[in-house]
């Protein structure tokens, strides 16, 4: 019996949507704040969300040494998930994240003046898709 819909949080989705932007900083901190409210193996799944994000974000900015630091701590933090777990499925998401993170995977020690052309980014699709997809930016505190 295939699962016609999921309940996903607002959060969660909203995400998701600047994950898949590439607005990887955006989207940690649409994570940020339902990992505050998480508890238990939900709080360990987000969290590997957010690091993962936040690799990304290194990556893009040229931190290697950081996106490959958090790469393998987030990746740590969700491969005893089940798949798929909300809806995600975990090892697809993961060869995606290594398909782009692939050219500072290989080195031990990344020359910090380098700047790898990454793999394609990554797109976070879920099973079954949401109904309908928030707004990112009724999540982020836009005052700084």
């Amino acid at each position: 019996m295939a699962i016609s819909s999921i309940d996903y949080e607002p959060r969660y989705l909203a995400g998701i949507v600047c994950f898949n932007a590439q607005e990887f900083f955006e989207a940690h901190e649409v994570w940020e704040g339902l990992w505050l409210e998480s508890a238990g193996p939900e709080r360990r799944f987000v969290q590997g969300l957010i690091q993962a994000a936040v690799a990304l974000y290194h990556l893009s900015n040229g931190n290697l040494k950081g996106a490959g630091k958090l790469f393998r701590s987030a990746r740590a933090y969700m491969e005893q998930y089940p798949s798929p777990y909300w809806g995600l499925d975990v090892p697809a998401f993961w060869q995606q994240m290594e398909e782009c993170c692939r050219p500072i995977l290989s080195q031990s020690a990344p020359d910090p003046l380098a700047r790898p052309d990454p793999g394609p980014w990554p797109i976070i699709t879920l099973q079954p898709p949401p109904e309908t997809w928030p707004d990112p930016h009724e999540f982020l505190d836009t005052e700084d």
